[in-house]
Parts: structure tokens; sequence; C-alpha cells
């Protein structure tokens, strides 16, 4: 973030990688709404974008790669962005992703630490995109899987930021919300750890209100689970406490890297009361609910009940 004057500071965020799904056009909305992401969960508006694009040009049609910048041009016209431009080169390997520029208050800012304890912990979209996308690529979960996934990764957290937008611009609610963050490749095990860290305080989540993708759990008791969800709980472990009674499966899915994740935030009660009703009154598809609290303790730690 960078302060321009005493009402605009820019968020400058850059995000790509490599297909995660087979369609076109899907890839490229899905690496759009990842990108965006890291502006709604700083409180700010997207305002520009610029492509980043590598072709294996040799190997792969030229009507692939419009069909990926068509994927991300309705991403960022959903965001209420401009694409500006952008930059490609060929590669042996297929990468796209965006440069975003947003804008935001300089006192509206959203960071990952500032939970106080008290605070509810609000998760805006389920987990288990990174164990479904395993085993549709291993050839144990078909279309329908696919198409479940897509519909979580190319939905925006706009809506959600708005939400939390509006409830902090209602009188006595200005203070409200305390943290944001979304959930990515650390899942949510690494991302609320780091939340609770720069917060110097402890979380507690109740597992049982986290919200799943169909079937997740039950690839994951076949042992389809990604590397990245094993090294993130092989690492993060350390900060686990209070999970006797929690099933070893709850630990791989708050563990699974999530690609467009949705938005962690910690809130008083009343807000996330207020964000949740207010999500739900413009149409929020996706679940979205309270998975926990924000606790004195130990910074970073997180207790599972």
């Amino acid at each position: 973030m960078y302060r321009l004057n005493e009402d605009t500071a820019l968020i400058q965020t850059l995000d790509f990688f490599t297909p995660i799904v087979d369609d076109p056009y899907s890839f490229g909305q899905i690496t759009a709404a990842n990108a965006l992401s890291d502006v709604y969960a700083m409180g700010g508006r997207p305002l520009l974008a610029m492509n980043i694009l590598a072709c294996p040009v040799k190997t792969m049609a030229k009507e692939v790669f419009r069909q990926i910048i068509q994927g991300g041009l309705n991403k960022i016209q959903e965001a209420g962005a401009l694409l500006v431009g952008g930059h490609s080169i060929e590669d042996q390997e297929l990468k796209y992703g965006l440069s975003v520029t947003g804008l935001v208050h300089p006192k509206r800012v959203l960071l990952n630490a500032g939970a106080r304890p008290g605070d509810v912990l609000f998760l805006t979209k389920p987990l288990g995109i990174g164990i479904l996308s395993t085993a549709i690529k291993g050839g144990m979960a078909g279309s329908d899987v696919e198409e479940q996934i897509i519909q979580v990764m190319i939905t925006l957290n706009k809506l959600a930021a708005e939400a939390v937008e509006s409830v902090r611009s209602e009188q006595g609610m200005e203070d409200d919300v305390h943290a944001c963050t979304d959930i990515t490749g650390f899942g949510l095990l690494g991302h609320l750890h780091e939340m609770a860290e720069a917060s110097g305080v402890s979380a507690r989540l109740f597992v049982e209100k986290i919200p799943l993708l169909d079937r997740a759990t039950e690839f994951v008791q076949m042992g389809i689970i990604p590397g990245g969800a094993h090294a993130n709980r092989k690492y993060y472990q350390q900060w686990l406490a209070g999970c006797s009674d929690v099933p070893t499966d709850m630990e791989m899915l708050i563990a699974d890297p999530q690609t467009s994740g949705g938005l962690l935030i910690a809130a008083t009660p009343k807000a996330v009361e207020a964000i949740h009703k207010t999500m739900l009154a413009r149409g929020y598809a996706l679940p979205c609910t309270s998975i926990g609290e924000i606790i004195d303790g130990n910074k970073g730690m997180i207790e599972l009940v």
C-alpha cells in the first residue's frame, strides 16, 4: 500500500499461476478473481488491471490464449475495474495472472492484524478446493465436482467486501471490523495463524461450523490430499492446541491450500451479524458463516474445539 495523500492510498498486488482447471475461459476467470482478492481483503476497490501471460505458442493454439484473456476480462469488468494492458512472453508452460491497482482511504485500510479478544471469525467461502482439485486430476471426481469448485473460485470477494464496508459506514460501527485476510495457499490454518500472531492474540475454531465443499471430507478420508496441505499441516501444527478430540481429517481440511478462497474477517459479534445479513440480503450464494473467535493467549496459537 502507498499513501498518496490524506484521502487516497494505492494498493498494488500481483498474482499468477499455472492452470488449475482444463477450460481456458474458466482458468482466466479464476486467476483474475484470485488476483483481485488481495484488494478486497484490504478494504479497497480495484481500479486498474494488467495481464501477465506466458504462452507455449509452439504447442498450444492461440485461441486458448484468447479465451484465457477473455475470462480474466470478464472478472475485471465485474469488479468495476479497467484492463489497461499487460505483457506476454513465450514459455514452455502456460501461466496467467494480473497486476492489480486498487484504491482505499488510508483510514479505511484493513490488515491481517488488529484482531481483538471477543471478536468473531467469519469465513465467506467453503474450504476444500485443493482437495477436490487433486481428486479431479487423479480421475477420482467428475465434471460435477469440477463445476462446483469453479463456481467457488470464480466468485469475487467483491460482495463480501462491500458488505464489510457498508457495516463500517453505519453509525457506531465504524471501528467494529478489526482485521481481514483472504484464504489462499497457506489454507485457513496458515492465514489464521498469521492474523493471530500479527494481532498478538490466540484464536479458537469451532470445527463443526467450518463450511466445506461437498465430498471434501470423503476424499480426505480416502487419502486424496494435495502436497500443499501436508506441508501446511506439518509447519503450522506447532501452533495448534486442544485438538486431541478433533479428527485428523479436519486438520487436513483447514490446512488445504485454497485458490481464490474467501475472506476471513475478525469483527465484533454485532458487526459479523450485520455483515452476514447484508451478504444474504444482496444475494450471496456461497456458504458463509461464523467459524470461531479471537481469545487471549499465546500469540498465533489456534485452539480446535
